[in-house]
Formats: C-alpha cells, sequence, structure tokens
C-alpha cells in the first residue's frame, strides 16, 4: 500500500499591472518582491514587460542562465506542395496563403500554432525555430530574478512572456511585473494568476486607463485589487470615488514624496533607501497574500471577497 505524499503547493502568483505605462508598476512590483524575501517568503521576481524590461536595474542580478527563445515557423517545400488551399483555410491569422501558383507566409502575422503543418495532406510544411528574443535568470539577495528581452523589429511578445513564466524558478511567490496597457501581453501575463494588482494614479489619464484595466480584468473573472502611486490628499479622493462607484476595492497607497521619485531615478529600492515605507510595502504583501490564498482555499468569486 502506498503511502499518501501531498503534493508541493504551486506558487501564489500575484501581477502587477495597469493601464498606462509610468504609473509606478516596477517601482512596486519591485520593492514587493525585496520586502516579501524580508518577511521569509520564498519569492521569484518575474518581468514579462519583455519589450522595455527595467526590473534589472533595480535588482543588479547576477545572471546564472541565459538561453535564446524562438518561436515555430512554416516553411513550405514547393516541389511537394500541391496547391490544395488546406494550409490558409486553417490558419485564421494569415499568416499563410495559398496561391495558385505559389503559397506566401506572413511571419509577423502567425502565431506559430502548427496548424498548417498538420493540415497539410502532402507533408509539404516543416517548422524552424525563429529567434525572438532572449531569456535571463539570475539572483538578487534573497530574490530569484528572471526577465525577457524581445529582439528589435520583433512584432509579437506574447510567446516569450509565455517563456519567461514557463522557466520562471518556482518558488512560495511570484511577482509577475506586466507590461502596460490592456492588450495580449497583459492578457499572457496574467493568465493563471491568483490577484492581480493594478496600480494607479490620482490623475486624469490615470484615472481613465484604471477603469480600461478594471473592466479587462473583470472581463478575465481574476481578482483585482487597486494600488495607488503618488497618492495625495487634493487629487485622490476621485480615484476613491471612482472605486467606490465601481466596487473596487482600494488594498494600499503610497505617498506623493519627491524623496521616493529621487531614490527611483537613481536605481534605488524604495524599501532599502526609505526604510519608513517599508511598512507599506509589507502590509499590501500580507493583504496580497491573504486574499490570494484565501480564494485559492474557499473557491470564492473574485468579486465575494473584501479583505
Amino acid at each position: 500500500m502506498k503511502a499518501n505524499v501531498s503534493q508541493p503547493e504551486s506558487p501564489v502568483r500575484i501581477a502587477i499591472a495597469s493601464g498606462k505605462g509610468g504609473t509606478g508598476k516596477t517601482t512596486v512590483a519591485s520593492n514587493l518582491a525585496v520586502t516579501a524575501a524580508s518577511m521569509g517568503i520564498d519569492t521569484t521576481y518575474v518581468d514579462c514587460d519583455v519589450e522595455e524590461p527595467n526590473g534589472h536595474i533595480f535588482f543588479k542580478p547576477e545572471i546564472v542562465n541565459s538561453s535564446q527563445i524562438g518561436v515555430p515557423r512554416p516553411n513550405v517545400d514547393h516541389q511537394k506542395c500541391i496547391h490544395c488551399g488546406a494550409c490558409s483555410a486553417i490558419c485564421r491569422f494569415g499568416g499563410i496563403v495559398s496561391m495558385p501558383d505559389s503559397v506566401l507566409r506572413f511571419p509577423e502575422l502567425c502565431h506559430g500554432c502548427g496548424g498548417c503543418l498538420h493540415a497539410c495532406p502532402s507533408g509539404a510544411i516543416r517548422e524552424s525555430l525563429e529567434r525572438t528574443g532572449d531569456l535571463e535568470i539570475g539572483n538578487a539577495g534573497n530574490v530569484r530574478f528572471i526577465h525577457g528581452v524581445l529582439d528589435v523589429g520583433q512584432v509579437r511578445s506574447s510567446p516569450l512572456i509565455k517563456a519567461v513564466k514557463k522557466h520562471a524558478p518556482p518558488a512560495e511567490l511570484q511577482i509577475l511585473d506586466a507590461p502596460p496597457g490592456t492588450a495580449c501581453p497583459l492578457l499572457e501575463t496574467v493568465e493563471g494568476c491568483d490577484l492581480v494588482l493594478l496600480v494607479t494614479e490620482p490623475t486624469p489619464f490615470g484615472l481613465n486607463d484604471l477603469e480600461l484595466a478594471i473592466q479587462t480584468v473583470r472581463k478575465l473573472n481574476l481578482p483585482f485589487r487597486v494600488l495607488i502611486n503618488r497618492a495625495n490628499a487634493d487629487s485622490e479622493p476621485a480615484v476613491e470615488q471612482f472605486c467606490q462607484r465601481s466596487s473596487s476595492v482600494i488594498i494600499g497607497r503610497i505617498p506623493d514624496d519627491r524623496r521616493i521619485a529621487e531614490s527611483y531615478s537613481n536605481g534605488e529600492m524604495i524599501c532599502d533607501s526609505l526604510p519608513e515605507y517599508r511598512p507599506v510595502f509589507k502590509a499590501v504583501v500580507e493583504r496580497s497574500m491573504s486574499l490570494a490564498r484565501l480564494i485559492r482555499g474557499q473557491k470564492v468569486q473574485p468579486e465575494d471577497t473584501r479583505t
């Protein structure tokens, strides 16, 4: 009789996202990762903003592993091709088009799904890997680190983001630094996450993009919380009123402090250069971890919990 062996719990994945760039998303993600590690939580920082990763500026990691990432692209053997059109028919994205006397490929539209390969009845299609970028894994103190760097000229970042998530070092907590906006790169990042923290700033632009981000995560049925960066008494009430109207819970606030901007400009962690703000990040870590575990354990809907 075999003994019951408990399987290790999968990492708690918390994505740090925003509807626009410049709200302080990386500032929040990096400081939450460092704070969590200082609390004894095994933590990995996952930079999914592969088009413009900048988490390494603050972590200054020691890279221990580097690899190239590619996506499969179809190559056509014109000697075998019978121009039946099966490849065109199965491709939803227009990445390959069968003409009467030739086959046209559009790599920038190809999603690398392999559908044309399996649909071809004459075996005229083979795949080869096309490089899209680099993957780097390392350590920064007690924090594990991984990021992807998309090659210049590549128009699709989602495959590299998927690779970054797949190869992220296992840990009790994974902090995913998401790309800005609400397009496909964000969707790829937040897929499978336990919680999304939406970082906003109390400005008209910030409020508009926060609304778009909330609509997006709600469409995905993902639990989320709002974190206000550069919070101040003059403009913050507009964000608070919007969150009340939209039933969105504010999980924390980072004050509008010039010293924070100076620390960021110098590539420093706020929790290190301004230790009086450590309790702010610690409270967000504790609330986020508690909420993520509560949702996992009770299998409640995202809107049912107000921790």
